[in-house]
């Protein structure tokens, strides 16, 4: 039986992507086929329907969707745990009388994708990648641990042990964990069953395979610069995460410009049971006050992420403590520069997002200016911070801030005022911008009255007051000339049509023109695709100050957020040292005092722990049904 040559190119692109669903390009749609398309149909609730598949070949399940909704429907597929290979047309139909090549683009997994829909914005989408390290009598559990969020560019390792692993997962909680083929029955028994899990081969996992990957990634000689010279498992993990990406066509990754260290000695590790029984992220009782949604009033995305894991990782060092009290502090007694980062802050797009899709060129023109907003938000927020004197952090915070004025103001000057939301739409580049664009647009926008300024030109010049012009799709446009004026024809117009009662003519400008309106979309589109990538390029050059510019933004909306929650539920500033004493005067748990009933108030409580008189206190479980519900403390 045989196959249509189309079906046949499917197939082998199939065979290439077994684990994975393909999106398979077919003009203005993407489709699915066979057991793809019955998955796809249930999944996303689309239509399943059959194709021919060739001659004497049974009919195939199809399914498919607008490859515009793309951004509807693939997150959709993502978070059901499938892979999704993407499958391309690689020429332009118009320009091959034979099959269009095709080919996978990209490999959208768990936990490699951009989509906003795909992972809510007060959360990172890490991917993970576990290193066994070969067990041994001195070393009997040792293990490299590495985390990349592909939409942010974050990228952080370390090693350790069982235990230390187990927290860091915990922790970051991973959408996807790699690992050695021959390690999955260990993984699941060492950290259970709850992640979506993927083998890479050995290869991917050797030490001068991963450095090699590094350094080329980085541009540097070695890791040794980012402190990983005594850490050859973590940088293992690493290194393997960047080889994933490879195999799954991720391959613009110039934003990704740094790899962090986790240092175990700067945190307070929780484990996944403390996390839980505290409620700082879910409630056990399904009540929606936990500790991070009451401490939670950041107003941007990247400040809620960072929040997550300021909580979720406590400091331990006295320094970055107080330096986050003595900012809070300033907030909670500036209501001037509270209500000035508030204004800056609200609403305001996820720079740590869109500058990983400004480097892999994924940015939408309506992005575009939304970056060019925030950065110009940026300029009030540094005029500020840099005069706080009386709060050091805070002013260095704000020293470092970089406005990147020049990519700023050739985004304005660059961009409609209201761009389309999809790269390709026309409209997206502004006017004055380029000449040849602004002579297209006048033609496409004005094509109508420029044909009745010819229509009333040739009637005037020739004195056959009944001309028209008409347009079909066999002639293009035509002058009509009624038989009573055809002695008045002259003799430059070249007679296309005799009817009835008329003639049809062209003329060399007419046609001119009409080569002109019909190519003028077209041309339009060209230009405004090689201004934007122009400007993609050139912003590009701005992602590291900007990434930087994104982490000192959360940072100040955390703190701001602390300040805002300490004036509404009269917190106070707590005195933080490394002495064995905790004296606490009257303290309210957060999220027990949220749990009241209305009307009722919490029982503030005193604790004295000391190496004097008690060192250790042990509460049983409250009888709910009491007001000791009020005084339980953690």
């Amino acid at each position: 039986m045989k196959e249509t040559p189309m079906m046949e190119q499917f197939r082998k692109i199939k065979e290439q992507y077994p684990d994975a669903l393909l999106l398979f390009r077919c003009g203005d749609f993407y489709e699915t086929y066979s057991e793809d398309a019955v998955k796809a149909a249930k999944i996303l609730s689309i239509t399943l329907t059959h194709r021919n598949n060739g001659t004497n070949s049974a009919p195939t399940e199809m399914a498919g969707f607008p490859f515009h909704a793309l951004d509807t429907y693939l997150p959709k597929l993502v978070r059901s745990g499938l892979r999704v290979a993407i499958c391309d047309q690689l020429e332009d139909p118009k320009l091959t009388k034979k099959l269009v090549k095709r080919g996978v683009t990209e490999l959208v997994t768990p936990g490699l994708n951009y989509s906003d829909a795909a992972t809510p914005a007060q959360e990172n989408n890490f991917v993970c990648c576990v290193h066994f390290v070969p067990v041994t009598k001195s070393q009997p559990s040792h293990f490299g641990i590495a985390f990349l969020d592909i939409s942010t560019g974050e990228f952080l390792a370390a090693e350790g042990n069982a235990d230390y692993a187990e927290r860091l997962l915990s922790s970051f909680a991973p959408k996807e964990v790699l690992f050695i083929r021959d390690k999955k029955q260990q993984f699941e028994q060492l950290f259970g069953t709850k992640f979506f899990t993927y083998c890479l081969e050995d290869w991917m996992l050797t030490l001068e395979s991963c450095t090699e990957r590094l350094t080329r990634q980085f541009g540097t000689q070695n890791v040794k610069g980012f402190g990983f010279a005594s850490l050859p498992n973590a940088v293992i993990a690493a290194g393997g995460i960047l080889h994933y990406l490879d195999i799954t066509q991720h391959l613009q990754t110039g934003h990704i410009q740094h790899l962090s260290r986790i240092e175990a000695d700067r945190y307070v590790w929780l484990d996944p049971f403390t996390v839980r029984n505290l409620e700082m992220f879910g409630s056990q009782a399904d009540d929606p006050h936990t500790l991070f949604g009451i401490l939670n009033r950041t107003l941007t995305p990247m400040g809620s992420r960072l929040m997550r894991r300021w909580i979720g990782m406590p400091l331990k060092e006295l320094r970055p403590i107080r330096n986050r009290q003595q900012v809070v502090e300033y907030l909670f007694r500036h209501p001037d520069v509270r209500q000035m980062l508030t204004t800056q802050l609200s609403g305001m797009s996820d720079v740590e997002r869109l500058v990983s899709r400004l480097s892999t060129g994924r940015i939408s023109p309506r992005e575009m200016v939304h970056l060019g907003v925030v950065l110009r938000a940026i300029i009030p927020i540094k005029d500020t911070l840099v005069k706080t004197e009386d709060t050091p952090y805070l002013q260095t915070l704000g020293q470092q801030l970089t406005l990147c004025t020049a990519l700023s103001e050739r985004i304005q000057k660059t961009m409609s005022f209201n761009p389309p939301s999809m790269q390709g739409r026309p409209d997206m580049i502004g006017a004055g911008v380029d000449d040849e664009l602004d002579k297209l647009r006048d033609i496409r926008n004005h094509s109508k009255e420029y044909v009745m300024k010819i229509q009333h030109d040739e009637a005037e010049r020739t004195g056959i007051q009944s001309l028209k012009i008409g347009y079909n799709n066999v002639f293009g446009y035509y002058l009509e000339v009624r038989n009573t004026f055809k002695g008045q024809v002259p003799k430059e117009w070249t007679r296309k049509q005799t009817l009835v009662n008329a003639e049809r003519y062209i003329t060399p400008e007419l046609k001119e023109y009409e080569e002109q309106i019909l190519t003028a979309d077209d041309k339009i589109q060209i230009i405004e695709n090689r201004i934007y990538m122009d400007l993609m390029t050139y912003g590009g050059q701005f992602a590291a100050d900007i990434q930087t510019n994104a982490n000192i933004l959360a940072q100040l909306d955390c703190l701001l957020s602390f300040a805002l929650v300490a004036e509404e539920y009269h917190y106070v500033c707590p005195e933080v040292n490394e002495g064995l004493k905790i004296d606490i005067r009257q303290g309210r748990h957060p999220v027990i005092e949220r749990h009241l009933p209305a009307g009722e108030t919490y029982i503030a409580n005193d604790v004295l722990l000391d190496n004097q008189s008690q060192q250790i206190i042990m509460l049983t479980k409250p009888n709910k049904s009491t007001n000791n519900c009020r005084r339980k403390l953690h």
